[in-house]
């Protein structure tokens, strides 16, 4: 039979790993921090928008508006140069005419709809 010898750096190492203090953690210093307390730039813009009671700061959500003509556009808000616009033309269509909107004159979707790009500052 084989015997299982322990020698002295085995025990000496196994107290240590007892003995050892405890190791400060972020769950030991009150938890690991929330989303909103470390969250930056555009995103943190967006939360605090939200919370001050606007729900939709990029204005993502569907609108139903109404059909705009060349002289009274709808007018598309965005930051950038170019935003995709995308026009429901029928009631019952089952897809989405997709187009992209540049800043400037009104653009005309193939339903006829016009739409118009209007820049904004920022969010």
């Amino acid at each position: 039979m084989a015997s299982l010898r322990v020698g002295k750096s085995a025990i000496l190492m196994a107290r240590r790993c007892l003995i050892r203090p405890n190791i400060r953690t972020m769950a030991a210093g009150g938890g690991i921090p929330e989303h909103s307390e470390h969250v930056t730039g555009l995103e943190k813009k967006e939360m605090e928008m939200i919370k001050a009671g606007n729900p939709d700061p990029f204005e993502l959500q569907v609108k139903r508006v109404p059909a705009g003509t060349q002289d009274k556009p709808v007018a598309v808000k965005s930051v950038f140069e170019k935003r995709i616009v995308g026009c429901i033309c029928e009631e019952e269509q089952t897809f989405i005419n997709w187009m992209w909107l540049h800043a400037g004159e009104a653009q005309r979707c193939d339903c006829g709809h016009w739409f118009q790009l209007q820049k904004t500052e920022s969010i």
